[in-house]
């Protein structure tokens, strides 16, 4: 709500009148001393700061240098991270994945639809959809009125891209960060969210993927709802935050903002051994330039890979979408940066590493050049 200055009145309150008489001399004032004049005798100058002034200065720079220095290192190490040659042979591993929106579900798409996304993902390593079936409910529960078609399209999937896997994308927003929401440490929620993936692999998915957002770093409620999904469903996918650019700077952040936004690398690598699939959200991550985001994407990709199990796929998301807010700079978050960044991480921490991948996000809002650059940078083979 804005604030209103008060008016100021139109005219001064006049005083009341005095009798003329003749002024009396007044004696000259004396130079300003040294002190007053903020300078040496006989010298002009602004008011000079006593000791306290000087000292709220210094702790005003030295707070300034303590928030500045270690951001503009971190910065110059990104930009460092972006330089030299991936390996030739840091490219798809036919592990990709793909983000479709809800219209593939609901009623808005039909057979003409499959078979262009058939012939969009040909030649490419996509193995895995994540289509919208959801929101989940706060309470955890999931209607059938959320997927109507999900049934026809399973099949037309199965039937005309032979292979590739059909997970449902589930989310929520989370609590305590968004009290309105879903409360995981309510032992009934997560027995409805288990429910409802229960209901969705009898409903024919391959899968399920969670993207249940913010989840703050060491969540436990969230480590239990895992470990209590993983024998409902042959396939367990989650999408997760990306890792601390600096030590502990998710509870930095979290101090500072109320949005811790990061997870420790501890915390990534626990929930990764209890999933099959884990896809990192490597965009919106408030980098101005290509470059560092490239170099911010090679960061995350090396951490990811050193926590994530052998056996569990890791992919990294590229952003296939464009906007511009903070902590996303679309110019700066671009396809190319964060092949190159996947490739450059990958290359330098688990060259030969199987189970790994991208996730392209998302197909509503991808376009010709970012399929072009997905083609050419991480799917072509030298």
């Amino acid at each position: 709500m804005a604030h209103h200055a008060e008016k100021e009145p139109t005219s001064k309150p006049r005083s009341a009148p005095q009798p003329a008489s003749e002024p009396e001399p007044q004696p000259e004032p004396a130079p300003p001393s040294a002190a007053e004049s903020g300078g040496t005798a006989g010298g002009a100058g602004g008011p000079r700061r006593g000791p306290w002034g000087r000292r709220a200065g210094w702790a005003g720079l030295v707070v300034v240098l303590v928030l500045l220095v270690p951001l503009l290192i971190a910065e110059t190490a990104l930009r460092v991270n972006y330089t030299g040659d991936p390996e030739p042979g840091a490219r798809t591993r036919d592990r990709d994945a793909l983000w479709l929106g809800h219209a593939w579900v609901d009623g808005r798409k039909d057979d003409a639809d499959v078979t262009a996304l058939a012939a969009r993902l040909a030649g490419t390593g996509i193995r895995d959809l994540y289509v919208h079936a959801g929101p989940l409910e706060h309470n955890g529960t999931l209607p059938t009125s959320a997927h109507p078609k999900a049934r026809w399209l399973i099949t037309a999937v199965h039937r005309k891209l032979p292979g590739v896997r059909v997970q449902a994308w589930l989310g929520d927003e989370l609590a305590p960060e968004k009290p309105y929401a879903m409360h995981l440490e309510k032992k009934r929620t997560r027995a409805a969210v288990v429910a409802s993936a229960r209901g969705i692999v009898a409903a024919g998915f391959d899968g399920v993927h969670f993207d249940l957002e913010p989840l703050h770093s060491g969540d436990r409620n969230y480590l239990a709802l895992l470990d209590a999904l993983r024998p409902v469903t042959p396939l367990l996918s989650v999408a997760a935050h990306q890792i601390d650019p600096l030590p502990a700077f998710h509870s930095f952040w979290g101090t500072l903002t109320g949005h811790p936004k990061w997870w420790s690398q501890e915390y990534f690598g626990q929930v990764a051994r209890r999933v099959d699939q884990i896809a990192v959200m490597s965009y919106d991550t408030m980098q101005p330039l290509e470059s560092l985001y490239g170099g911010y994407v090679a960061q995350q990709t090396s951490l990811a890979l050193e926590v994530t199990p052998a056996g569990t796929d890791l992919l990294m998301g590229l952003p296939f979408y464009r906007e511009n807010r903070f902590g996303h700079w679309a110019a700066a978050e671009t396809v190319p940066a964060a092949v190159r960044g996947v490739r450059l991480g990958l290359s330098r921490t688990a060259p030969d590493r199987a189970n790994f991948g991208v996730a392209l996000y998302v197909d509503f809002a991808a376009t010709e050049d970012d399929w072009t650059s997905y083609r050419k940078d991480w799917v072509r083979t030298p």
